[in-house]
């Protein structure tokens, strides 16, 4: 799940539970920051690596906002950066 393909049977049993797909998700305030596995790419034809995370605001003034990323690491990385953003702006 860290940007290598999975089967057509991982990928049908990913999509059919969003809590499996879940990687994070937080409140701040009155926003949700969700990241999520999202199987399938949406680099939408973009040569460069498949963007199959995304982080994504729910509520709040950013509501809707959303960042894609290639790997895990780099998905929990800016979820954590988000929250963080959120949170100082509220200061």
């Amino acid at each position: 799940m860290d940007g290598e393909p999975i089967s057509d049977e991982e990928g049908r049993k990913l999509l059919s539970d969003p809590d499996a797909r879940r990687v994070a998700k937080d409140t701040v305030g009155d926003a949700d920051i969700s990241t999520v596995l999202l199987v399938l790419n949406h680099a939408f034809g973009d040569d460069s690596k498949p963007m199959i995370f995304e982080t994504m605001i729910f509520g709040g003034e950013r509501d809707q906002e959303c960042w894609r990323y290639a790997t895990k690491a780099q998905a929990l990385y800016g979820h954590a950066q988000l929250v963080k953003l959120l949170r100082n702006s509220q200061s």
